[in-house]
């Protein structure tokens, strides 16, 4: 796997181009500005709002100080995807949520941006993750899937001598971070790119597997330890009439259609269903892609939606209308063409208001209302506890209950930001490493 890998070099540069950065990088001169008023707080409260503990007073003071290697290292250190993070993550009601700044009527540090730049130099200059260890130590993990929390673990195991193989079911790794975030936030390339020093740890990436019992098996004999990284499943379904119609496409299919060049280009009118962070995204790409109007249908208010409030306030300025309380009833489609959206009003409660039913014009529906878990393949794992169809683990280890197997990310915590899944990846790692070595003494 590589970062020239060819579909990255025909596809993805042109979508780039489409979707340029939501929040433009910092030049080296307004990066060191925002550093020094960074006051270095002792007991940094922007470090434990991470849920990765990033030494975030430190990493900026190196920037200031004009030693941006040394800023990346410290991220790196502590969050192996530093880069994708400072891109995704929630800041604002994480690090820079919780700093002190705001006790003193100031806005607080930009420490995504600052985040970004010091990786985006480490990156550009070639930077190389390093060794924990210069020894080889017997012991083989597997990790299955190549998303942030099997990313993360494989990334630290590896670092401390430990052979990992990790498994995915896509041509490419990198999960959500490659297939479903908005490229205007984190672009495929970029987060290829960082798997790449991944890669050259030694992690060995098998990908196009789709995991199964027989396979699980092979794992078990040949593993001394198995990290299930796997996600989530399908997509629920728009379970109305009409709702398979082809004109109906789960949002996340959408993003990772886009994402690949597949798509390119969205005309006519757009209904996004459902107000959470991934309806706003793919109701952002319809219109940057063309969509005459992109309008979000949700049945309960405005107060109540999951999306963050920026991320509400950004759709608005890409023109994106809100119908709230409003539930879709029926598609109506001639033939293979969408022609609309029956729909009703509710009250507080959801019960449909009499009267109230109207119809959307629409080409293209796409729901962004959750996904399943992976079932199926979680319950014909051995030994291992769900509940309501996530994984039980010891939340200190990331252990299950079968001693062979280790878990995270979403498949653990049911759908989290990307630093979380970081967070399970790494602690996961330690736990095993320790493992190892009193095995392996």
């Amino acid at each position: 796997m590589s970062a020239e890998h060819p579909i990255v070099a025909e596809r993805f540069l042109e979508i780039e181009r489409r979707f340029p950065d939501l929040h433009p990088p910092f030049a080296p001169q307004a990066a060191v500005v925002e550093a020094n008023r960074c006051l270095n707080c002792f007991d940094a409260p922007c470090t434990a709002a991470c849920p990765t503990h990033i030494d975030v007073p430190r990493f900026i003071k190196k920037i200031s100080s004009g030693n941006t290697q040394g800023s990346a290292r410290t991220i790196l250190d502590a969050n192996v995807l530093g880069a994708s993070c400072s891109r995704v993550c929630p800041v604002a009601v994480l690090c820079e949520g919780a700093c002190v700044m705001h006790g003193r009527g100031e806005e607080p540090i930009e420490i995504g941006l600052l985040q970004r730049f010091a990786m985006d130099v480490f990156h550009s200059s070639g930077g190389k993750l390093t060794m924990k260890t210069a020894a080889k130590h017997p012991g083989k993990v597997a990790c299955i899937g190549a998303g942030p929390a099997s990313l993360a673990c494989a990334a630290e195991l590896a670092q401390r001598g430990f052979s990992v193989t990790v498994f995915d079911r896509n041509p490419l790794p990198g999960g959500l971070n490659t297939y479903g975030v908005a490229e205007y936030k984190l672009p495929a390339r970029a987060s290829l790119r960082e798997i790449e020093l991944i890669a050259q740890l030694g992690v060995e990436f098998r990908y196009d597997a789709e995991v199964d019992t027989p396979l699980l098996e092979d794992l078990e004999r040949n593993y001394d330890f198995i990290f299930l990284g796997i996600g989530l499943g399908n997509a629920n379904k728009l379970a109305i009439p009409g709702g398979d119609h082809p004109g109906v496409v789960d949002a996340l299919e959408f993003i990772a259609a886009y994402k690949t060049a597949k798509v390119t280009r969205v005309n006519g009118y757009v209904v996004v269903i459902g107000a959470g962070n991934t309806a706003i995204d793919v109701a952002n790409a319809a219109r940057r892609l063309g969509a005459e109007k992109v309008s979000i249908l949700y049945r309960r208010t405005a107060g109540t939606m999951s999306a963050f409030e920026f991320e509400y306030e950004h759709a608005k300025q890409e023109g994106v209308g809100f119908l709230w309380q409003t539930l879709p009833l029926r598609v109506h489609a001639d033939g293979g063409m969408l022609e609309f959206l029956e729909c009703i009003r509710v009250d507080e409660s959801l019960a449909p208001i009499p009267g109230s039913e109207f119809h959307l014009a629409c080409d293209l529906i796409l729901p962004a209302i959750g996904q399943l878990p992976l079932l199926e393949l979680l319950e014909s794992i051995r030994g291992i506890t769900l509940d309501e169809g996530r994984i039980v683990i010891e939340r200190k280890t990331g252990q299950t209950t079968n001693p062979k197997y280790f878990a995270g990310g979403d498949c653990v915590n049911g759908g989290r930001e990307v630093v979380d899944a970081v967070a399970d990846g790494k602690r996961a790692a330690l736990a095993i490493a320790s493992q190892l070595e009193a095995i392996h003494v």
